[in-house]
C-alpha cells in the first residue's frame, strides 16, 4: 500500500486488473505473435473510459487525476505491453496536447470521439535525424493560400496508421527566429491529401501496439490546424514529454510487476530436488530483490505523479521516475527469465515471460532514452 493511493485509486486498479485478466490475457498472445493491432480489443477497452481519462468531463472524458491514469496503465502493463502503450500515446501524447492548448473548438471537435475508443490519435516528434536531438526536425511547413503546406516524415510514431488513428499532432519548421527554428504543432487529420501512413513490421517490441512512418507530401492543412501559438511548438512538445514520461514508467512498473508475479508462482510450483524453488534461499533472495526494487519504482513514480496533480514542479521526478522505472523493468524481467529458466526460453502463453524480456527493451529508449535523462537530471541538480 502506498501511502498516497485513495479509495478511487483502488477502485482503478480493481477495475483495469480485471480487464486486464478476463479481457487482454486471453487473446493478447495471439496479436502479438502474428503482428497485428487489436482494434476490436481497443475499442472494448475505450467502453472503460480510459482512453479518455484525464480529458476534461464536458468533452466527454473521465476528468481523472493523474496518478489514476497511470494506474490504469499499470494494471494494463502488468498483462501486456502493446495495450498499455496504446493507452499511454493516446491520452499522454495524443490528447494531452490538445487538452492543454487547444482552442475551444479544437477540443469540442475532437476530444469526444477519443474518450471513447472510436478514434486514436498520435504524436509526431521523432524522425530519422530527429529523436534525442529534438532540435534536428526536418519537417517544413510554409503557408501557402491561408494553408500550411507540409513535407517531411515521422518514424517510430504510436498510434499513427491503424484504421482507427484519426491522425496526429507535428512538430514541424515554420520560419527562423534569432537564426533558430521556429517550430510550430500542427494538427494533421489523416484523410488530408498527402499523407502517406506506413505501418512499421518486424519488431522486437510492442508487436500488437500500431508503429508507424508518416510521410507528408505538399500535405495540406487549414491555418486553424496550428495547436497553441505559432513558434511555441518546441516547448509544448518539451511540456507533453514530461507527462509521457509518467505513462512509459508506468508501463515498466507494471510490466516489473507482471514479471515478478510470474516468477514468484513459478518459483513456488516448479521442484527441483525434492522441494519447490521457491524454498531455496538463493531464488528467495532473488525474488525479495525485485519486490523491494518494485516497491521503490512504485514511489518514486506515485510522488512524481502527486507533484503532478497538486500543479507542484515535476520535470525532474518525471525523468527520475521514467529512468528508474525502465531500469527495474530490465533488471525483474532479466531475473525472472533466470528463474523460468528454460521455460521461459521459448513463447509460452502459460509463462509469457519471453515476451516481458522483448517488451521492456524498448523502455530505455522510448520518450527519452536512459541516456538523456541521465543528462536532464544531472543539468537539473547541478543548477544550483
Amino acid at each position: 500500500m502506498n501511502a498516497l493511493i485513495q479509495e478511487k485509486h483502488l477502485l482503478i486498479r480493481r477495475k483495469m486488473r480485471q480487464f486486464a485478466e478476463e479481457i487482454i490475457k486471453p487473446v493478447i498472445d495471439d496479436f502479438d505473435e502474428k503482428e497485428i493491432f487489436p482494434v476490436e480489443l481497443v475499442r472494448e477497452m475505450g467502453k472503460t473510459g480510459v482512453l479518455g481519462m484525464t480529458a476534461p468531463i464536458e468533452f466527454g472524458g473521465q476528468g481523472s487525476d493523474y496518478l489514476s491514469y497511470i494506474i490504469a496503465i499499470e494494471e494494463v502493463a502488468r498483462v501486456d505491453s502493446s495495450m498499455a502503450a496504446t493507452l499511454a500515446a493516446h491520452n499522454s501524447l495524443g490528447l494531452g496536447p490538445i487538452i492543454e492548448f487547444g482552442t475551444t473548438h479544437q477540443k469540442q471537435s475532437m476530444i469526444p470521439a477519443f474518450c471513447t475508443g472510436e478514434k486514436l490519435w498520435a504524436f509526431g516528434l521523432t524522425e530519422e535525424n530527429a529523436g534525442s536531438d529534438a532540435q534536428g526536425v526536418e519537417t517544413t511547413a510554409h503557408i501557402s493560400d491561408n494553408e500550411f503546406v507540409i513535407n517531411g516524415s515521422k518514424k517510430y510514431i504510436t498510434n499513427g496508421t491503424s484504421g482507427i488513428s484519426a491522425g496526429m499532432t507535428i512538430l514541424a519548421i515554420t520560419g527562423q527566429s534569432d537564426g533558430r527554428k521556429e517550430m510550430t504543432a500542427i494538427l494533421v487529420e489523416k484523410e488530408r491529401v498527402g499523407f502517406i501512413r506506413e505501418t512499421m513490421k518486424n519488431k522486437l517490441v510492442w508487436r500488437a501496439a500500431d508503429n508507424g512512418i508518416l510521410y507528408f507530401n505538399d500535405c495540406r492543412v487549414p491555418l486553424g490546424n496550428q495547436l497553441g501559438e505559432r513558434g511555441k511548438g518546441f516547448k509544448i512538445m518539451l511540456k507533453t514529454l514530461d507527462s509521457g514520461r509518467l505513462s512509459i514508467a508506468a508501463i515498466g512498473l507494471g510490466l516489473a510487476q507482471g514479471a515478478f508475479e510470474m516468477a514468484k508462482t513459478y518459483a513456488k510450483q516448479r521442484r527441483q530436488f525434492g522441494k519447490s524453488l521457491s524454498e531455496f534461499q538463493i531464488i528467495a533472495f532473488k525474488l525479495a530483490d525485485m519486490a523491494m526494487k518494485i516497491e521503490n519504482a512504485r514511489n518514486t513514480l506515485y510522488n512524481a505523479c502527486w507533484l503532478k496533480d497538486n500543479g507542484q514542479p515535476f520535470a525532474q521526478q518525471a525523468a527520475m521516475a521514467k529512468l528508474y522505472c525502465s531500469e527495474i523493468a530490465r533488471e525483474v524481467a532479466d531475473e525472472a527469465l533466470q528463474i523460468l529458466g528454460g521455460a521461459g526460453l521459448f513463447k509460452n502463453r502459460e509463462w509469457p515471460i519471453e515476451r516481458f524480456y522483448r517488451d521492456q527493451r524498448l523502455l530505455q529508449i522510448g520518450e527519452g532514452t536512459s541516456e538523456i535523462l541521465r543528462i536532464v537530471i544531472s543539468r537539473n541538480i547541478l543548477k544550483d
